[in-house]
C-alpha cells in the first residue's frame, strides 16, 4: 500500500505569484453520434456481426419516451430498447487504459463490446463507467451494444414516483484513455479526488485533498503526488508534494495531502460564488525519471455552512434565507434527453426568477446541473430517487445504498451542494423496512461525508413526528395547504409555528409547495380549484404563492422552502387542468415560452432586478366589463391608466399593486403602468377585448 505522501506547504508570497497551468495527459472522446437503436428486445444484438442495418439512426442523449411519456393515459412504453454503433479507436491509444463511461442510463443498462459483456449498472440517474481495456481495440473497427430497460419490474429504487420514467440513454457517451498509472477511475464513477475543506474563513482555510492512485501497469512504480490549487487567473495559491513512494503492480491506495490557502476568497453564493481550481499531479518517478502520468482538475468553492433550530441557514457564518425552487431534468418534445445548452437555459431561469437554492428533485441529476449551481451561486439539495416505497430485500437496500454512494462520490467536490437527501415522501412512513433502509442511508452520508447535512423530504399528509423524518440531521415537509387540503391562507403558517413550538430543536425545510395553473384557463379571483379537475385557473396559482410566501417569509426559523415545480413536467398518469400527462405547477410551463404570472410574483420578491408585471395578461378575451388590474413589481409606486385615461398612482409594501373596479368598454381596452425603479422609468402593457 502507499503510504500518505509528506507536505510541502507553498513558499509563501513567491509561491502564491506563480501561475499554473494543469497540464492534461488524458484523452476524452465523445460517442454522442452513430447509433443504431430499436425500442424492443431483440436475441442476440449484443453480437458484433449482428445486422442492425433496419433499426433507427439517433443520437445520445436519448430517450424513447419523449413523447408518449407526457401525453397522459398513463401507457407510456416501458420495456426494452437497444443501442448499438461502430467505432474505431485511434491507433495511437494502444497501451493505454481505456474506459466508456455513460453520464445517465434509465433504469438498467447491460453493455457489451465487441461481443463480451462487460456487465450491468442498475440506477438511471448516475454516472457508471466499465474498463475496455484489451476488449476495445485501438485501431480497428469495435461494436458497442447497450441493452436498457425501464419496465416496472426492475427492483430498483425508485419503485414508483409522480413523473414519468423515460427510458434510453439520455445523457452523454464517452471513452477516456489513461496512462496505467493514473488515478483511479472506478470508485463508483468519481473523480477519484475528494477536497475536504476544514477552518474557513475569510482569513485562511484548511483542504485536505484525498487522491486515490493506481497503478494499472505490471511492474512497481515509484509515485510522487502533487497537489496544486490555483485562483482563477491560475495563481498558485497553495500546494503539497511528497517523496517518491513505491506502488506495486495491479494495486492503489489513497493519499492524502493538506494545504492551506491564505487570505482566501470565499464561496459566498449569488453574492460571490468564487471558485479555484484544485490539480493533483501523478508523477512517475521510476528510474529516475518524472513524467506527469495523469492529472485531474477539480473546482474548489471555500465556504462553512450551518442549520439553527431558530435563526435558520447560514453561509460563511451569515443567515442567509434559502428560497428556491424544486428542479426536474424534463422539458417538452426532448423529454429526459436534453442539453447542455437546455440545462443553461433552466438556470437562466431559475436566477432571472431570483431563486437562491435548488432542491434537484428526485434523483441525482446530471453533472451539469450541478457546474452550474456552481458557478451561480446557488445553495443545493441534491437527493437519491427512494421515493413512494421501498421493496422489503437485500437486494433493493444495496442497490439504493449504492445510489446514495455514486451521488456523494461523484459529486463531493462541488460546493453548491449542502444537503444530501435520502428519499421523498415514502408512505409506510413508521414501516420497519423504510426506516431500516433510511436508518442505514443516514449514516452512509455520516461516513462518507460527515461535513454536509442529511434531509428528507416528508409527505405532506404524515404526521410531523412520522418515523421517516427522524434519521436525518435537518428535514424538509412537503406542504399543499390550500391545494390538496386545507386553506392557501394561515395553514402553512399555524402547521409551522405548532411544528417549531412542541419540537423547538428541529430544523426544518418547506420542500415543496405549489398549484397547479393553465395558462390558458382564467378567472377573476378564483376559488380553490379541484387538484384532479380539469379547470386550473392562472389567478389561483398567483394568489395562493402571495398567501403562501407571505407566511413563509415571515418565519426566520425555516431553513430553507422550495416551490414545486420550477417548469410544469412530464407525469404521463395524470390528467387535469386541461393538459393530460402533465404536472402543471410549474411558475414556467413544459416548453419555456411562458413565464406565468405566479414567476413574476417571485421575481418581484426575490431577485434584485426590476420588476413591473401586468398580471392576467394572457386573459385578453373578455365577457364581463368589471375586472381587475393587478401589477407585480418592486417599485415603491405604480401608475395606471386604462384607455389613456388616469386609474391613479399607488404604492404598496408587499409587491401587490391593484386597482379593484376597473370597467372596460366594449372591444379594445388597452391597460399600462409606468413604475421609476432605481432610478429608471419602466412601463409594461397589455390589451384586453371585451365582448
Amino acid at each position: 500500500m502507499l503510504a500518505s505522501l509528506a507536505v510541502i506547504p507553498a513558499a509563501g508570497a513567491a509561491a502564491a505569484a506563480t501561475t499554473y497551468t494543469a497540464p492534461n495527459p488524458r484523452v476524452r472522446i465523445d460517442l454522442n453520434a452513430g447509433w443504431r437503436f430499436v425500442r424492443a428486445d431483440v436475441s442476440g444484438a449484443q453480437a458484433s456481426g449482428f445486422d442492425d442495418s433496419g433499426w433507427t439512426s439517433v443520437n445520445t442523449p436519448h430517450t424513447w419516451n419523449a413523447v408518449d411519456g407526457a401525453d397522459g393515459g398513463n401507457n407510456y412504453y416501458r420495456g426494452v430498447g437497444w443501442y448499438r454503433r461502430h467505432y474505431t479507436v485511434p491507433s495511437q491509444l494502444a497501451g493505454k487504459r481505456l474506459y466508456l463511461q455513460f453520464a445517465g442510463v434509465n433504469q438498467v443498462a447491460d453493455v457489451w463490446v465487441n461481443g463480451t459483456y462487460l456487465g450491468q449498472h442498475k440506477g438511471g440517474y448516475s454516472r457508471f463507467r466499465f474498463g475496455v481495456t484489451g476488449v476495445l481495440v485501438p485501431g480497428g473497427d469495435n461494436v458497442i451494444a447497450v441493452r436498457v430497460t425501464n419496465a416496472g419490474d426492475t427492483g430498483i429504487a425508485p419503485v414508483s414516483a409522480d413523473y414519468s420514467f423515460e427510458g434510453g440513454i439520455y445523457r452523454n457517451v464517452s471513452l477516456w484513455a489513461l496512462d496505467n498509472l493514473h488515478i483511479r477511475m472506478e470508485d463508483y464513477a468519481g473523480p477519484g479526488i475528494y477536497l475536504r475543506q476544514s477552518n474557513v474563513t475569510a482569513a485562511s482555510a484548511t483542504v485536505a485533498v484525498t487522491t486515490k492512485v493506481w497503478n494499472d501497469s505490471t511492474t512497481t512504480r515509484s509515485v510522487v503526488v502533487r497537489s496544486v490549487v490555483a485562483d482563477k487567473s491560475g495563481n498558485v495559491v497553495a500546494e503539497a508534494s511528497g517523496t517518491p513512494q513505491v506502488l506495486a503492480a495491479a494495486t492503489g491506495s489513497d493519499v492524502t495531502q493538506t494545504v492551506s490557502i491564505d487570505r482566501s476568497r470565499l464561496w459566498n453564493g449569488l453574492a460571490d460564488p468564487y471558485l479555484y481550481n484544485a490539480s493533483v499531479e501523478i508523477h512517475d518517478v521510476t528510474a529516475g525519471a518524472d513524467t506527469i502520468t495523469d492529472v485531474v482538475t477539480e473546482r474548489l468553492g471555500l465556504r462553512s455552512v450551518a442549520v439553527d433550530a431558530t435563526t435558520g441557514f447560514s453561509l460563511n457564518g451569515s443567515r442567509l434565507g434559502l428560497h428556491g425552487v424544486n428542479l426536474h431534468q424534463e422539458r417538452a418534445v426532448k423529454g429526459w434527453a436534453v442539453t447542455d445548452a437546455d440545462h443553461t437555459q433552466d438556470f437562466d431561469l431559475v436566477r432571472e426568477l431570483g431563486a437562491n437554492a435548488i432542491r434537484m428533485a428526485h434523483y441525482q441529476h446530471d453533472q451539469k446541473d450541478y457546474e452550474l449551481a456552481d458557478e451561480r451561486g446557488l445553495i443545493v439539495w441534491a437527493e437519491i430517487p427512494l421515493v413512494n416505497s421501498v421493496t422489503d430485500s437485500t437486494a433493493f437496500t444495496a442497490g439504493t445504498q449504492n445510489q446514495l454512494r455514486e451521488l456523494i462520490r461523484q459529486n463531493y467536490n462541488h460546493p453548491a451542494i449542502v444537503f444530501w437527501g435520502i428519499g421523498n415522501e415514502l408512505t409506510d412512513y413508521n414501516g420497519t423496512a423504510t426506516n431500516t433502509l433510511l436508518a442505514s442511508l443516514a449514516g452512509i452520508i455520516a461516513s462518507e461525508d460527515p461535513d454536509r447535512l442529511s434531509t428528507y423530504a416528508v409527505r405532506g399528509e404524515d404526521p410531523d413526528d412520522a418515523q421517516t423524518g427522524l434519521h436525518t440531521q435537518v428535514a424538509g415537509f412537503n406542504k399543499y395547504y390550500g391545494w390538496y387540503y386545507g386553506s392557501k391562507d394561515g395553514d402553512l403558517g399555524a402547521w409551522a409555528d405548532n411544528l417549531h413550538t412542541h419540537s423547538p430543536s428541529r430544523r426544518i425545510a418547506v420542500s415543496e409547495y405549489g398549484v397547479g395553473a393553465n395558462t390558458g384557463q382564467h378567472a377573476l379571483n378564483p376559488p380553490k380549484p379541484a387538484p384532479g379537475g380539469s379547470w386550473h385557473p392562472e389567478e389561483y396559482q398567483s394568489l395562493f404563492h402571495e398567501a403562501a410566501w407571505k407566511q413563509l417569509t415571515q418565519r426566520p426559523y425555516i431553513w430553507g422552502t422550495f416551490v414545486w415545480a420550477m417548469f410544469d413536467f412530464a407525469s404521463d398518469g395524470r390528467n387535469e387542468g386541461g393538459q393530460p400527462g402533465l404536472n402543471d405547477k410549474g411558475p414556467v410551463t413544459h416548453d419555456r415560452l411562458i413565464r406565468k404570472d405566479a414567476f413574476y410574483w417571485y421575481e418581484a420578491n426575490w431577485a434584485g432586478t426590476p420588476t413591473l408585471h401586468i398580471t392576467s395578461r394572457r386573459w385578453t378575451q373578455r365577457t364581463d366589463a368589471a375586472a381587475e388590474l393587478k401589477v407585480y413589481s418592486n417599485a415603491d409606486t405604480v401608475t395606471a391608466t386604462l384607455n389613456g385615461a388616469a386609474l391613479g398612482t399607488l404604492s404598496s409594501g408587499d409587491h401587490i399593486f391593484v386597482w379593484a373596479d376597473v370597467t372596460l368598454r366594449p372591444g379594445q381596452n388597452t391597460v399600462a403602468v409606468t413604475a421609476t425603479i432605481n432610478g429608471s422609468t419602466y412601463t409594461d402593457s397589455v390589451v384586453w377585448t371585451l365582448g
